[in-house]
């Protein structure tokens, strides 16, 4: 039996997989299983920060699956105290709680946001207002988090408490928050999953300013914009705004599931002991690997993501075949003419994976990708979107 008729047989039919199996790789560069080599544009959705097989990253894991692989929360770690504390100093956070997945570092988001309400302004202050548009996971919280009815659909009924306004009106926000007694406000600064779309700059300060001003719990949503993603460690570090509570993953662990809660200084003591937890969160291997990642996004390198961001929007814009470009840093959404899942569809063909987000063609290579991939998958994308949309 192939692997594919394997995985066809008894995993479960929840994705819609390209016909390619992977078997290797090194880089921005992967192998399938007839030996055919490929450009990754993808990095998993964002997850292999430093591209497959990275060196630092594969020796940081691997010595510390030589001391201890996993050890509970009722002892002590350093990899994941370390990790912590890294993050809050890159970050200006207080606090870290670490979970598995982008979604339950959301789910430990809202918690936060809720319980400082009802601490702070009583049990019926517990709505939490997210964006049209918005994507915050698959669990039946984050499901009801996100902004877009079609997640919703089969799912009923969801949690409630969780209302969604247009994206980049603040006046409407603010008049729903005021309405429904807020706990927290959680946005996206690039919705990524509802199509690479940035929030307007005054718009998220605005947000900012009403979250300080009524004492709102303000939740960024860094799941797919963090770990240096956008050019900056975080999206929100564009705005100039400092949020009181970050969730963030994918990049995160460079390739291991680990998921993060950044509490800012409003609410670093609001989860006390019991209030919430995660077996594997904090996970010592996850951990080393996410140290190695984080360790290596300093400024030179960041500046770096941001001059490889600014020659593939250059290279987009007004090319034949693409109605615009949208996106920051390394994280880019290509409105082609002819549809995107033909455009990713005739890519792979030539030897380049690409995603899409709505109707567009997604870009999410490895942050440290050499220029000379970087330039063969995007003029091959040119020349496909130029192709099928001439």
């Amino acid at each position: 039996m192939s692997i594919m008729n394997m995985d066809n047989a008894f995993v479960a039919g929840t994705y819609k997989r390209f016909p390619v199996e992977i078997v290797s790789g090194k880089g921005s560069r992967v192998v399938d299983v007839n030996g055919k080599t490929y450009i990754d544009m993808g990095s998993g959705i964002g997850v292999t920060a430093f591209g497959i097989a990275d060196e630092t990253w594969q020796a940081a894991v691997t010595e510390q699956l030589g001391k201890v692989q996993h050890m509970s929360n009722l002892y002590y770690t350093e990899p994941c105290a370390k990790l912590a504390k890294l993050l809050c100093e890159k970050s200006g956070m207080k606090k870290v709680f670490f979970a598995n997945s982008g979604a339950e570092a959301n789910e430990g988001a809202i918690k936060v946001a809720r319980k400082y309400a009802a601490e702070k302004k009583g049990a019926d202050h517990y709505t939490i207002i997210t964006l049209n548009n918005s994507f915050h996971g698959r669990t039946l919280t984050t499901l009801a988090a996100t902004g877009q009815e079609h997640f919703h659909k089969l799912f009923q009924p969801l949690t409630p408490g969780f209302v969604s306004t247009p994206a980049n009106d603040f006046e409407a926000l603010k008049v729903l928050a005021l309405q429904t007694k807020a706990a927290g406000i959680m946005i996206e600064c690039i919705q990524g999953e509802g199509g690479v779309l940035p929030l307007e700059a005054d718009f998220v300060k605005a947000v900012a300013a009403f979250c300080a001003e009524e004492d709102i719990v303000l939740i960024v949503d860094e799941v797919q914009t963090g770990n240096g993603r956008t050019g900056m460690l975080y999206a929100y570090q564009h705005f100039g705004i400092l949020p009181d509570v970050v969730s963030t993953a994918k990049g995160l662990g460079g390739g291991l599931p680990i998921g993060a809660v950044l509490m800012g200084e409003k609410v670093q003591n609001v989860l006390g002991y019991g209030d919430h937890g995660s077996t594997y969160g904090g996970n010592p291997v996850c951990c080393a690997g996410a140290i190695s990642v984080i360790e290596r996004l300093d400024d030179n390198f960041l500046s770096r993501v941001r001059r490889l961001s600014g020659y593939v929007f250059s290279a987009f814009h007004g090319a034949k075949g693409v109605e615009s470009v949208a996106g920051l840093g390394l994280m880019v959404g290509i409105k082609t003419v002819a549809p995107a899942a033909d455009v990713v569809k005739e890519c792979i063909n030539r030897g380049v994976l690409c995603l899409t987000a709505k109707d567009k063609v997604r870009l999410l290579p490895a942050l440290n990708i050499p220029m000379e991939d970087l330039e063969y998958a995007v003029e091959t994308i040119k020349a496909v979107a130029a192709e099928l949309g001439g």
